[in-house]
């Protein structure tokens, strides 16, 4: 009963078809969908089919089609290692990206990836590109062609027109579509989509996400034939404290025990603890060049799975690419912008009424209708950027990403924790102690990923004594940052490995209002709001195809890349910046010692030693210093 249980938490985490797990606060926002439960029953035929792909190979896709059979309709499709359940005779109670698209009609498909659930085939988790496919080759690409050709000439009352979008994984394979090369094929949006697995999900930089450790189970076994139940199961924990449980285990190699060879995606992992070219294969950002159909990417502002996916994305095509790309990034975590509720809130942190709603209504379906029933000349009354002010909490319009009117400015870790525009000669050191790792949060809970700690209060954080704290004065007006972040840190240690985290927060006036969300423990007043935050793992800060050691106590170049942001530090607010040299258990405790694999390491390897951080260490914000944007209004 537990493993089912947690069986769909992970689809209702990674696909979004299912309702989520909420707090009683949360359940108070949750607008009520009852009145759309028997839409889909009421105004949609099913029908389950299975396509052949080049190769033989066949694919379960499920077809949702208008009653209404008068008039045509383009055709969106999701691809999904997930499941497109139900199967059989129930219908899904919500089709397609939002209810909006649903109830105006369109015809919806839902396809299983070959090698998973309902499909045939094997199963290559993010399966490599072939771009001169041989006799008899195969990917991603080539089955949604062989899919897309079988659906526009074989489902009734379909105009033609094909467009495709998905979150997460099924971003990913939105993603791919792109290389597919169908003419059908006009509008694609890949959403929090995957890039690359060892900058996004599992790995963040070379550091290895040890709390996505879990979420390996349902990647990492095979099937043998098609299925319409859960083949693979997850490991039995005994534990409700994830900090504890992980720091008991000790070494990645402990955790052998739970997942065998027949783990592939485990293997695999241990195997390849380099950007090797068994990753670099499986990276799709490389080859987004060229790109026909539109696009519009979207991303989560606080996603804490897939935030490179979605930037490099978009970055990608943008500056390779001739074709119509927009982005959109709003104050959402992983998939909040396909869910419905009126109040959004990330963890603590509340940012306004009905944003998914707007965002589904006025961005997501305008996309769609443009491209796949109306001019299709790209005139689609959008922005190049539809982006949300995290801090001003309001949406933005911008004809480019980032805006135009961004500059550069530096700012040093200084004396005295300042954080200012002048260069300091200031040497602060502190003591990393692998018993001892800081957590990325104070709640004391397991999670299957997480998500809340993106905007959790720092406060905890920043009274550690291994914890460095640097911050401006108070704001004597605003300040906003639209675009990367480049910490390019100047430091040493007495050992021959360190990871290395830097954090960006917002510490709020002391007068700050409580939200609905806010917890009972907490008070929002000289709240520390993460903003942004990466980690580094110091071997690969010359290059993630190849590791190398520190040199004990040698003054050394590390710099760390943070994904952009948006997000005003209002006037009577600090800015400030945390550097640290563990995140426990959100990424695995580094020896500190240098092993050639740390998935090998053994408990001897672990050592405390002591970091130093210098005064040139240089934080390179993107700031907007003049806004010439028109705020969009929430309707």
């Amino acid at each position: 009963m537990i493993k089912k249980l947690l069986l769909l938490v992970v689809m209702s985490s990674l696909t979004f078809s299912c309702t989520t797990k909420t707090t009683k606060k949360e359940e108070k926002a949750e607008t009520t969908t009852s009145e759309n439960d028997t839409y889909a029953q009421d105004n949609y035929t099913k029908k389950e089919v299975t396509i052949t792909m080049r190769d033989g190979i066949q694919l379960h896709t499920t077809i949702y089609s208008p009653k209404d059979t008068s008039k045509e309709y383009p055709i969106l499709m999701q691809r999904t290692p997930y499941s497109c359940r139900p199967y059989g005779d129930d219908l899904r109670t919500r089709l397609g990206p939002n209810r909006y698209l649903m109830e105006e009609g369109n015809i919806f498909v839902y396809q299983d990836v070959r090698g998973r659930w309902n499909s045939e085939g094997v199963y290559d988790n993010m399966r490599a590109y072939i771009p001169e496919k041989k006799e008899g080759e195969t990917d991603e690409a080539s089955d949604t062609y062989d899919t897309i050709e079988w659906l526009v000439n074989n489902v009734e009352n379909n105009n033609g027109n094909v467009g495709i979008w998905g979150i997460s994984y099924p971003g990913f394979y939105a993603t791919y579509s792109l290389l597919s090369g169908h003419p059908a094929l006009k509008a694609v949006s890949p959403q929090a989509c995957i890039g690359d697995f060892f900058f996004d999900d599992f790995h963040h930089n070379g550091a290895y996400l040890l709390s996505y450790w879990r979420a390996t189970a349902v990647f990492g076994y095979m099937k043998d034939e098609p299925t319409m139940e859960s083949w693979y199961e997850f490991p039995e924990l005994d534990s409700k404290d994830q900090y504890q449980f992980f720091l008991d285990k000790g070494p990645l190699s402990n955790l052998d025990e739970y997942y065998k060879e027949d783990n592939v995606f485990w293997q695999q992992l241990k195997e390849h603890p380099n950007y090797d070219e068994f990753w670099k294969s499986r990276g799709i950002i490389q080859h987004l060049e060229d790109i026909k159909p539109a696009v519009m990417t979207v991303g989560g502002l606080f996603d804490a799975e897939d935030l490179y996916g979605p930037f490099e994305t978009y970055k990608n095509i943008e500056n390779r690419s001739k074709n119509y790309n927009t982005v959109v990034f709003g104050p959402w975590s992983h998939g909040d912008w396909a869910r419905v509720r009126e109040r959004q809130a990330i963890g603590n942190v509340y940012f306004g009424d009905n944003i998914s709603d707007f965002y589904q209504k006025n961005i997501e379906t305008k996309f769609f209708n443009h491209f796949l029933k109306g001019a299709a000349d790209g005139n689609t009354g959008l922005p190049d950027a539809y982006m949300f002010d995290t801090g001003k909490k309001e949406w933005s319009e911008f004809s480019s990403w980032p805006p135009e009117g961004v500059a550069k400015q530096s700012y040093y870790l200084g004396e005295n924790e300042s954080l200012s525009t002048s260069v300091s000669s200031a040497e602060t050191t502190f003591i990393s102690d692998p018993k001892k790792p800081v957590p990325y949060s104070e709640d004391v809970k397991m999670v299957f990923t997480p998500r809340k700690y993106m905007t959790d209060d720092q406060r905890f954080a920043a009274r550690r004594p291994d914890v460095l704290v640097f911050e401006t004065e108070v704001l004597a007006e605003d300040v906003t940052l639209a675009g990367e972040i480049m910490a390019k840190l100047k430091v040493a240690t007495t050992g021959t490995a360190a990871d290395w985290v830097v954090k960006l927060v917002d510490v709020y006036p002391n007068d700050h209002e409580e939200y609905e969300e806010t917890q009972d423990y907490l008070k929002m007043g000289n709240y520390h709001q993460m903003v942004r935050s990466e980690v580094l793992r110091g071997r690969f800060r010359n290059g993630f195809e190849s590791t190398e050691p520190f040199v004990a106590n040698q003054k050394t170049d590390v710099n760390v890349k943070l994904q952009d942001v948006y997000h005003t530090f209002k006037k009577g607010h600090k800015i400030q910046i945390q550097v640290q040299s563990s995140w426990f258990p959100l990424i695995d405790m580094n020896p500190q010692t240098y092993v050639s694999n740390i998935f090998e390491a053994k408990a001897s390897n672990f050592t405390k030693q002591t970091h130093t951080v210098y005064g040139d260490s240089e934080i390179e914000f993107t700031i907007l210093a003049k806004q010439t944007n028109n705020n969009a209004e929430l309707n």
